[in-house]
């Protein structure tokens, strides 16, 4: 399913952060579409996370293929020794802009707490052929930790009206610097390319032309995205 001879790309975001990109990740990536369109009508939102549109958890089986390719190929990058659980869903970027809440309208890490003996690696693998859909940005805090998480915990529990009056982030999606986040890199989408970053360093989907969003996978901003609790190499003695 997955290619076995990948050809790596580095994108240096900052420090020793990077986002690796690999091109031609599946070997039939139509395939994965199929699937997603056949089962248009599983497709949730969730609410338990803040992504803007519809998922669908992948199977298990699945999800195994993905992690063998990460091991195989992209885990040494990262600096850990092996995959302690993960799960992989796929993904449509559907929700108009105008009714982003606000947690939705600004960057974001997959984990706000993390153990010191983890690390926490995403995965995005685009499946839309669109290229103007938009890839991914990467994104540094301008502020200090005592004063973006409660920013962040805000952006989860107030409404927007309150959100921008307090903090100056209109509704809509993120794509550039603000008064709270620098971009740091972004990676453009293509078609069947993967890339792999760690889940600590803040992010978001780059909509620049949310006009061009669906919710059907053969025209939408349909994703593969895998999350991956790793255990980190140990610290020489």
């Amino acid at each position: 399913m997955f290619n076995p001879a990948p050809l790596i790309q580095t994108v240096p975001i900052h420090g020793r952060h990077a986002c690796h990109v690999i091109d031609d990740a599946l070997l039939d990536p139509d395939a994965l579409v199929d699937f997603a369109t056949r089962h248009i009508d599983d497709f949730v939102e969730t609410g338990h996370n803040a992504y803007p549109g519809p998922e669908l958890r992948m199977p298990d089986a699945f999800s195994a293929q993905l992690d063998a390719f990460f091991t195989a190929h992209v885990r040494r990058a990262f600096d850990v020794r092996r995959t302690e659980r993960m799960y992989s869903r796929l993904a449509i970027t559907a929700t108009p802009p105008e009714r982003l809440s606000p947690v939705q309208s600004i960057c974001h890490i997959d984990r706000l707490a993390v153990d010191v003996r983890q690390r926490i690696v995403a995965s995005v693998l685009y499946l839309f052929r669109d290229e103007r859909l938009g890839g991914t940005g990467f994104y540094g805090p301008n502020h200090p930790p005592e004063t973006i998480m409660p920013m962040i915990a805000d952006a989860a529990n107030i409404d927007a009206a309150t959100f921008r009056a307090r903090y100056g982030i209109d509704t809509g999606y993120m794509t550039a610097s603000n008064a709270w986040f620098q971009k740091l890199a972004s990676v453009p989408a293509r078609y069947n390319r993967i890339i792999f970053y760690e889940g600590t360093v803040f992010h978001s989907g780059e909509i620049a032309h949310p006009e061009l969003l669906s919710r059907h996978p053969r025209v939408g901003r349909l994703s593969l995205n895998g999350f991956f609790t790793c255990r980190r190499n140990l610290a020489p003695a």
